[in-house]
């Protein structure tokens, strides 16, 4: 009897989360996170930011790499790509999930960029049409992340906690779904991962989605201003810890106002 309870637990863990946007949902939420990752702007859809050795591309900037780079960060976008191959949308015939960034380094992506090579023009086009479909890998990977966090958490109290955060921010009182919420959640695994990576840790502490549930203020009652302070306190402190050459008070500003639009 224990492991048929345990079983139905642990199903229901794994497929509670399982979102599915609507058309509506997909473009409004495609058009929040393309304005937060890039203000909108058709230059930043293709981009490689100063400071990093990879290429930010699509409405989340997701994480490209060029062959042969290692990161301590997640590699995304041929995470994107897969998810594209299993719905079967139409992309460039030399573009698939196992592809490397065309690019070997900023010097050439910005070449390849002015000079608006082929490479580079079908992948922008190709980004651009299918905004909606990202927005639904994000939702895809979303959907994941819950039983992902409880996976890396032993004690049954520290799950049962987050559990109850990602649905109070998921979810109004009456367990409609906040959009807004919906948005909250989806923005931020995109924008700084679920927090279960070992790698992505700066002396040992993380940033993700985990490490934000896990410190919001359980007496404001206000549980999208919980989760926005929440993260403001978990990216300071990834400031305070990141390695002084990588500059990363420069982003403390633009983080900042981010976070402020998830309840302001």
């Amino acid at each position: 009897m224990r492991f048929i309870l345990f079983f139905i637990l642990s199903i229901s863990i794994l497929f509670a989360t399982q979102i599915k946007l609507t058309e509506k949902q997909a473009n409004f939420i495609a058009q929040k996170v393309w304005q937060n990752e890039g203000a909108g702007l058709d230059k930043y859809l293709v981009h490689w930011n100063e400071g990093e050795d990879f290429a930010s591309v699509g409405i989340g900037h997701f994480i490209w790499f060029s062959k042969g780079h290692m990161e301590r960060f997640r590699e995304v976008f041929p995470m994107v790509v897969a998810s594209m191959e299993e719905k079967g949308v139409k992309m460039p015939s030399w573009l698939n999930s196992k592809t490397p960034l065309p690019w070997n380094s900023k010097e050439e992506f910005y070449a390849a960029k002015k000079a608006k090579s082929k490479k580079y023009v079908q992948l922008f086009k190709f980004l651009k049409a299918t905004m909606p479909e990202q927005a639904d890998f994000m939702a895809q990977r979303l959907s994941a992340a819950l039983s992902q966090m409880l996976e890396t958490i032993e004690e049954p109290e520290k799950q049962q906690l987050i559990k109850k955060r990602f649905y109070e921010v998921m979810h109004n009182k009456d367990g409609s779904v906040n959009e807004r919420g919906l948005y909250v959640l989806l923005d931020y695994t995109n924008f700084k991962g679920e927090g279960t990576l070992k790698s992505e840790r700066y002396k040992g502490e993380g940033w993700g989605l985990l490490q934000v549930l896990e410190h919001m203020n359980p007496k404001e009652a206000n549980k999208l201003k919980a989760f926005a302070e929440s993260a403001k306190a978990m990216l300071s402190r990834r400031i305070k810890n990141s390695p002084p050459a990588r500059g990363e008070e420069r982003w403390r500003k633009g983080w900042n106002v981010r976070l402020d639009t998830y309840w302001k």
